[in-house]
């Protein structure tokens, strides 16, 4: 059975290729179009320069920073802060999640007002916790928390709640403690929705430290912007941005690959 399972595997595998590559050609079409119309318009003037700077101009700024390390020290700064900021959130979130979803009485008493808390945007909340805690670290570590706290709460509890009733049925037929009932049974049903959580935790995380890094920093690539617009240095401001799409998608992929590879790993152990 094994035989024909890689015999059949290697005939789809060139198929595979062909669809992963055409699926990276489509994604590329519109980045392409866009970095074409961008030469074009600042080849023909269409806007000063000082308002849009030419595509080579912008890359041998970023070719600049990158070689003097400048765009490393503020991208390090800004995934320092977002990586302990997501991890205050995250376990927070589980914590919370996992009350809302295994108590009905905690549900009862925690979701209208979590509900509400969840409502007011993550950069609503930066003018009252400045009055609190200044512009520090602790101010930007509370508000990254905050943008991981929420999605990771709801779909944790979400998940937890969507686990069949006869699953932890079987766990009480077999005489499961409450915390084998929990690891064994309810937790690896509710993963893809954990993992959801943590996926849009780490999104949120890393629009909450550019917000903050805007708003109350002196380093991190936030403050790369606001200091590019300051100065009136769109080149700066371009590679921050581009500094900051790249790193939000590689963070996504690499989470996105890992759930794929949890999840071909959990079918082929149910196997």
């Amino acid at each position: 059975m094994s035989i024909v399972s890689s015999i059949v595997s290697s005939e789809h595998a060139p198929a595979k290729r062909r669809s992963g590559l055409r699926r990276v050609a489509i994604a590329l079409i519109l980045p392409i179009g866009l970095l074409l119309a961008w030469g074009i318009a600042s080849d023909r003037g269409w806007l000063p320069e000082q308002i849009l700077p030419s595509p080579a101009y912008v890359y041998s700024t970023a070719v600049e920073m990158t070689t003097s390390g400048e765009i490393f020290y503020h991208a390090g700064v800004s995934l320092r802060r977002v990586v302990i900021g997501f991890l205050f959130g995250a376990v927070a979130g589980l914590a919370l999640g996992m009350g809302m979803g295994l108590s009905q009485r905690v549900d009862d008493y925690v979701r209208p007002l979590f509900l509400a808390f969840a409502q007011i945007p993550t950069l609503g909340w930066i003018p009252l916790l400045m009055l609190i805690f200044g512009i520090g670290e602790t101010l930007k570590i509370i508000v990254i928390a905050k943008g991981a706290l929420v999605p990771m709460a709801m779909n944790t509890a979400a998940g937890i709640r969507s686990v069949p009733a006869n699953f932890v049925e079987v766990g009480h037929a077999l005489q499961f403690s409450r915390w084998q009932t929990l690891r064994i049974i309810v937790l690896p049903g509710a993963a893809p929705s954990i993992f959801t959580g943590i996926r849009y935790g780490l999104t949120h995380s890393w629009t909450a430290l550019v917000g903050v890094e805007l708003l109350a920093s002196s380093e991190g690539l936030g403050y790369l912007l606001v200091w590019g617009r300051q100065m009136f240095w769109l080149d700066v401001v371009m590679v921050a941005m581009i500094a900051i799409g790249i790193i939000g998608f590689t963070m996504d992929k690499a989470l996105d690959i890992s759930e794929t590879s949890l999840q071909r790993w959990k079918q082929e152990e149910g196997s």
